[in-house]
């Protein structure tokens, strides 16, 4: 019955649900009519918010890009390819492939967001090339359902703002520690949930061995540049090909981490893609190698970058508008002390899906949902990971997040979605209920 279920979902969701590009364009004639329903601001106004936020996200979509082919072109390496391929030979069989591809994606985004999409994906990958009768479609879904846990770990975008001397609600709230978000029972309760359930949902949804969909290894074979063979090599051939610039590359970076690190510096997104910058110079030997492997990592990043300016226009509305204050609002209207967070989290959830961004989405929600915890009593620490609960659980239907994934596996966001959809029903279950016992 569950795998029927499952399978019912996935055939239909590969049916109906758009390309990615195609569902920013239509949640933007959604946001324009609930803008012209919803809030007393007129077409034209709607349009003018639009086009002020269309470029807002430029920034985010370049250090995206990086994160994608930066990650892509580390993990080509041989070492890292070696050592990806080492742990997908010991899963041995599907159910094992599924499981450890889900914990590993999952303790990835832990540590950072950007990290689990790029290694969950890899690993996915290998994970097909080396385990015979395990579905790929499955596999980089369950990768990406790691990425449920983000929000509640050492990147998450809530819980260090707050816990940042000069945020924009410090006058209300103060200073919250991690220690009250990140490692209090709101946040590592739900994560150890997920990550028990996680890997046992997705080996659940296994198909039926005639349903399953394998890749053929061969798509992922790199192909190296051919450069012509000269007779005697130029001074510009012999730099190209020195490992003795890559190394003093990775030293001067290597030299950099520790001192940031010692001086106090933490994990950011920034960092993260500096780290699979210079990892990947340094593993990846010569400069040659480097420029072949970014030349074939760039092939991936086409659909984000067209993505973010109609997303970053969607937010203009959603902001400038008012409409993800009404949207809120709703929400607080029906909540009490003890069931704020609960309702905080669903409208955390639908928000997302106009604003998948969570620092964009604290700006927006926060000085609602903040006041309003205040007034009624609640804690404020859980409201705050509340909101963020619900800005990384509906990423599971919206398709935004997933692009680096894609890229990576060389799918659509079709494939995976009806998997993703089965594991946003559980795991709102699963935090819902964190949220009202904990």
């Amino acid at each position: 019955m569950f795998q029927r279920t499952t399978q019912l979902l996935v055939r239909v969701v590969g049916r109906y649900l758009p390309d990615p590009f195609l569902f920013a364009v239509l949640l933007t004639f959604v946001v324009l009519l609930m803008g012209i329903g919803l809030t007393p601001h007129d077409i034209m106004d709607l349009l003018r918010y639009w086009g002020n936020g269309l470029f807002g996200l430029l920034t985010f979509a370049m250090q995206m890009t990086l994160v994608l082919v930066t990650g892509h072109v580390m993990a080509s390496s041989r070492p890292v390819s070696g050592l990806l391929s080492t742990v997908a030979r010991a899963a041995r069989t599907p159910g094992r492939a599924i499981v450890i591809t889900t914990l590993v994606a999952a303790l990835a985004s832990w540590i950072n967001w950007g990290f689990g999409l790029v290694v969950g994906a890899l690993l996915g990958r290998e994970m097909a090339r080396e385990v015979k009768g395990v579905d790929y479609r499955l596999l980089i879904a369950s990768a990406y359902t790691g990425f449920l846990v983000w929000h509640a770990g050492l990147a998450g975008s809530v819980p260090l703002a707050i816990a940042t001397p000069g945020h924009f609600l410090e006058p209300q709230i103060g200073v919250i520690p991690v220690a009250e978000t990140i490692f209090a029972p709101v946040s590592w309760v739900p994560v150890l949930l997920l990550f028990i359930a996680l890997p046992l949902l997705n080996r659940a949804m296994m198909p039926r061995p005639e349903d399953v969909v394998e890749v053929d290894p061969a798509l992922f074979e790199t192909v190296a540049a051919q450069t012509s063979a000269a007779a005697e090599p130029t001074p510009a051939d012999l730099a190209e090909r020195s490992w003795l610039l890559s190394a003093l590359v990775g030293l001067i970076g290597l030299a950099y981490l520790v001192t940031y690190f010692v001086g106090g510096g933490s994990l950011n997104l920034n960092l993260v893609i500096f780290i699979f910058l210079i990892a990947g110079i340094i593993l990846q030997g010569t400069p040659r190698n480097y420029l072949n492997a970014l030349n074939e990592a760039v092939r991936g990043v086409g659909g984000i970058v067209l993505q973010f300016p109609f997303y970053a226009g969607i937010m203009g509305i959603m902001t400038e508008s008012g409409l993800a204050v009404v949207i809120s609002q709703w929400f607080v209207d029906i909540a009490s002390a003890r069931t704020l967070p609960f309702f905080t989290f669903l409208s955390a959830g639908v928000v997302n899906l106009f604003v998948p961004s969570g620092g964009g989405q604290w700006a927006v929600q926060g000085p609602v949902m903040i006041p309003a915890a205040l007034t009624l009593g609640a804690d404020v620490a859980k409201t705050s990971m509340a909101l963020a609960w619900g800005d990384a659980w509906t990423n599971m239907i919206q398709p935004f997040w997933a692009l680096p994934a894609l890229a990576i596996a060389g799918l659509g966001a079709r494939d995976i979605m009806g998997y993703c959809l089965m594991a946003l029903l559980v795991s709102g279950v699963i935090i819902g209920v964190a949220l009202l016992v904990v």
